[in-house]
């Protein structure tokens, strides 16, 4: 099995708490008798205690002395989204973010907001990793999010499904909050630097924009997914 490095006290807490498989525990000689030393031992997890040096070659960023290794993320198939959708979903779709502290932010807000799944690509976007997990704070383990071999059969099936498709781009567009969003619907985020392919803008039912009115002409990818998510959430209420 493929394991993964996450790494900063906050993390190691949240994944204690939630009673996540923790495979060892990589910590600092200063974190003798810590609660955080303390919760692994009672969970009989391997520990190594390293130095500044031996941590920093393990992982490069701001580890605070804690660095675990855990089993590699599941993610769900699109065949199991299909299968278990509801009779209203909310589905996210992430068309080629990588950033990983967008994917994180998103993460977050589409858990506090309960959408029901995130869908990202297999190929050419970020996946979850260390960053996205420190930045998701704990959401992870409340979302379920989906790998897609092609984004665009997986719009398809969930046309077939009753699912409305609504893609976010400044052109052609219609404002966000005019669209109704209490249908079963799907929300897609394009990428940071280029938005949406052109063909996943061809398949969508309708495209959204959110308005601007300073001088720049795009928002952040985790806010506009903010943004649209909170507007499928008031319209629901």
């Amino acid at each position: 099995m493929i394991n993964m490095y996450v790494f900063g006290k906050n993390v190691a807490k949240e994944l204690i708490q939630n009673n996540r498989k923790i495979k060892k525990a990589y910590l600092s000689k200063n974190m003798i008798d810590s609660d955080i030393q303390k919760a692994l031992q009672q969970l009989n997890t391997p520990i190594s205690y390293l130095n500044k040096k031996e941590l920093d070659k393990l992982q490069s960023g701001n580890h605070q002395g804690v660095i675990l290794e855990i089993p590699d993320f599941k993610y769900l198939t699109e065949n199991e989204m299909i299968l278990n959708l509801n009779s209203n979903p909310f589905i996210i779709i992430l068309d080629h973010i990588e950033d990983p502290h967008n994917f994180g932010a998103i993460i977050r807000t589409a858990e506090a907001a309960g959408v029901n799944y995130i869908v990202i690509p297999k190929n050419r976007s970020v996946k979850v990793n260390s960053t996205v997990m420190k930045t998701s704070v704990g959401a992870l383990d409340n979302v379920s999010i989906v790998e897609a071999t092609n984004i665009n059969n997986t719009i398809r099936k969930l046309k077939e499904h009753g699912v409305w498709i609504v893609g976010t781009d400044m052109d052609n567009s219609v404002i966000y909050n005019d669209i109704d969003y209490t249908l079963p619907v799907a929300i897609i985020i394009g990428s940071e630097g280029f938005g949406m392919s052109s063909l996943v803008k061809k398949n969508c039912d309708f495209i959204a924009r959110i308005p601007m009115y300073g001088k720049i002409n795009s928002l952040n990818a985790s806010v506009a997914a903010g943004i649209m998510i909170y507007e499928v959430v008031r319209q629901r209420k």
